[in-house]
């Protein structure tokens, strides 16, 4: 089974303009809709490819009863914990004529100490052998940031698989617990590892440092200039077909998201890179953090070339 795991879930809404301009209304063409946060959008596109999974996260108020909801509509099984506080709203504006966009995105709700036990008890009784965890996003306030590392614990005591797709403290201390795979992206990762990457080329001796810690893969989105994957087995590079962008939001997830859909079904990561960069890209291509089809999925992945390094 896969499991998601989403601490700061958003309902994210997305408005389209003409064109985004400052110290004036804009009047929106269309409005939409989407039950995100990092965990669940990876939970959205996995149903999308036909992958069950269970979405595990908080969620509160009447903004996380019309998540809950919504994910249930789509198919998705759900254990979520409630809290007192309300789920955050995290509002995208896209400027249709020339795809640039800018993103709100609330703190999320206070989250206590009891809340957050629960949780963890919830997760103990599910865990277990040769699962795939993916614990995805920022901290809701109050939830310390060695969270993800005391899951990444429980799951390497069960010999199940942690993927771990954060950013700043949660990301460090979490990789010192070893988490099967890893997902940042260059900034992220540069941060993690004190230097600044220019170039792809700088990406293998960084991915060794993180194997010889215990990470076992090692993924890196390079936004437009496609991913980079490292393994026991060696380095790639992957690149996209150059695409109309309209909302990069979420792509990331569908990035990880194809990664474990291959990686539970028996792949190696090498023939999983390309399905994982195939669902990126094609949710790049779609408006709002909307998952794609199978049907387009595919199109992606016949387009995308590997190269090793």
């Amino acid at each position: 089974m896969i499991y998601t795991v989403t601490l700061n879930p958003a309902l994210d809404k997305e408005y389209k303009v003409p064109q985004i301009v400052f110290d004036d209304i804009m009047r929106m063409n269309s409005m939409r809709i989407d039950f995100g946060g990092k965990g669940f959008n990876v939970s959205r596109m996995l149903k999308s490819l036909g992958a069950e999974n269970i979405a595990l996260g908080f969620v509160g108020g009447h903004t996380g009863d019309v998540i809950t909801a919504g994910l249930e509509s789509l198919g998705i099984t759900v254990d979520l914990s409630h809290i007192q506080g309300e789920t955050r709203t995290n509002i995208s504006i896209v400027d249709q004529a020339e795809h640039h966009y800018v993103k709100l995105n609330e703190s999320g709700p206070d989250v206590s100490a009891p809340e957050v036990d629960a949780l963890l008890r919830k997760i103990d009784a599910l865990v277990k052998a040769d699962d795939f965890w993916v614990l995805a996003g920022s901290l809701p306030n109050g939830v310390a940031d060695d969270i993800y590392a005391h899951i990444i614990h429980k799951i390497n005591q069960a010999d199940a698989h942690a993927v771990l797709d954060t950013s700043g403290l949660p990301l460090q201390i979490g990789v010192a617990q070893k988490p099967f795979l890893i997902k940042p992206n260059v900034h992220e990762l540069s941060a993690l590892m004190g230097v600044e990457v220019q170039e792809a080329s700088a990406l293998p001796a960084l991915a060794a440092e993180l194997h010889a810690q215990g990470i076992a893969i090692v993924l890196v989105s390079l936004g437009e200039k496609g991913a980079f994957l490292s393994d026991a087995q060696g380095c790639w590079v992957g690149q996209t077909p150059k695409i109309a962008a309209q909302n990069p939001i979420g792509a990331g997830d569908a990035m990880v998201a194809g990664m474990v859909w291959r990686l539970a079904g028996g792949d190696a990561p090498q023939a999983a890179l390309p399905w994982a960069m195939a669902c990126g890209t094609a949710a790049a291509s779609l408006p709002g953090t909307g998952m794609p089809s199978p049907a387009l999925v595919k199109e992606f992945y016949e387009a995308i070339t590997i190269e090793e390094l």
